[in-house]
């Protein structure tokens, strides 16, 4: 039997609404409330917002928090020097591959939230408690579920926002990109998935409807999965699933950079595993020249060798269809490859990520 479909606390919000449902990770989620691309668009050249309420908050506490994190986590929460900053980074096996992409903020010297992917909230939450049980170290993992979670992006978000939310001014002001503060039982992190500023404001499920009523009257446009999808595409973010998973090192999915050997006595789950097998493949956008629209998994052709794409849609800022290839290392951006779309060989460019971000195309 099917697990039951989840439902955020907003769901009655977007059924009201007339939002297109879909089952997404196991929940009923909006793939958007009629022109997606028209959503796309809103996120791009004003503000936008989403419900990321499937996504899942996790609060790390104890004296060996940091400790705990710098051996769960590729990249290094050492980094983090101040309250409130923020860090990007994967969770790997001990093969190097990845379970999950994720955010973490650092609270206090004992306090960390971490954000994770819907799809894989129940895996990396067992996990977590595997290695913590693992190695004894004085934590505690608080999964989150009495929060919703809504995405405001844009040129226009933050000043939207606080028209709509004047209480978060104050603190929300001042924050940096990849940085967060609690002003009482709301967090409001200066993140996102769409290439454009904006905030990622978790608060208490009962507070959510509130909010995106009063949101949606200060004319931030509702916008469903789909063009989130779009966005984080053009913005070179990667998908879980799509992009990266257990089979795939963070090294091989255009993720070298979320990896910090710096300091070599730090060891952290599949660091051996990455040490023992260097990238063998590189991640390019690709921008195809031809008519078609660019799928995942389609093979592509180079004078290297072949690759595949891994995410790929129509660009509603570029208005051509893109996507992400993991092709040999020797291709460069600016080469020639071809994609095989139904059978034919159409002409594509690969070209750096990311393809737009800030409103404009940069590809």
């Amino acid at each position: 039997m099917n697990a039951p479909v989840r439902q955020t606390p907003l769901h009655a919000t977007h059924v009201a609404a007339g939002a297109r449902m879909v089952d997404f990770a196991g929940w009923d989620m909006p793939v958007n409330y009629g022109s997606q691309i028209e959503e796309h668009h809103a996120v791009r050249r004003d503000a936008g917002m989403f419900d990321v309420s499937h996504m899942l908050s996790l609060d790390l506490d104890g004296a060996d928090a940091t400790p705990c994190l710098r051996r769960l986590l590729a990249n290094d929460v050492a980094k983090l020097k101040e309250p409130g900053k923020a860090l990007y980074s994967c969770m790997l096996n001990e093969n190097g591959g990845v379970i999950d992409d994720l955010i973490v903020y650092r609270l206090s010297d004992t306090t960390y939230r971490i954000v994770v992917n819907a799809g894989t909230a129940d895996k990396d939450v067992a996990w977590m408690r595997k290695q913590i049980a693992g190695t004894g170290a004085n934590v505690s993992l608080n999964a989150r579920r009495d929060l919703a979670m809504i995405a405001v992006q844009g040129p226009n978000a933050r000043e939207k926002t606080w028209q709509a939310l004047p209480a978060l001014r104050a603190a929300s002001e001042p924050l940096k990109p990849f940085s967060g503060a609690a002003i009482g039982d709301i967090f409001v992190g200066r993140t996102g998935y769409t290439g454009e500023d904006g905030f990622e404001i978790a608060l208490p499920a009962d507070q959510a409807a509130a909010a995106w009523v009063a949101l949606t009257a200060a004319g931030v446009a509702p916008c469903g999965l789909g063009a989130r999808d779009t966005l984080r595409l053009e913005a070179g973010m990667n998908l879980y699933g799509q992009d990266m998973n257990e089979e795939v090192s963070p090294l091989n999915a255009g993720l070298s950079w979320t990896v910090d050997f710096k300091d070599e006595s730090r060891d952290f789950v599949g660091k051996a595993a990455l040490l023992a097998q260097p990238a063998s493949r590189r991640v390019l956008g690709l921008i195809l020249e031809d008519k078609g629209v660019l799928r995942s998994h389609m093979k592509v052709v180079t004078q290297a060798g072949e690759g595949e794409t891994t995410s790929g849609s129509f660009s509603p800022t570029l208005e051509k269809s893109i996507a992400f290839a993991r092709l040999p290392l020797e291709v460069e951006a600016g080469d020639a490859v071809e994609v095989e779309v139904r059978g034919k060989l159409l002409k594509a460019r690969a070209v750096r990520l990311p393809f737009a971000r800030n409103g404009k195309a940069v590809a």
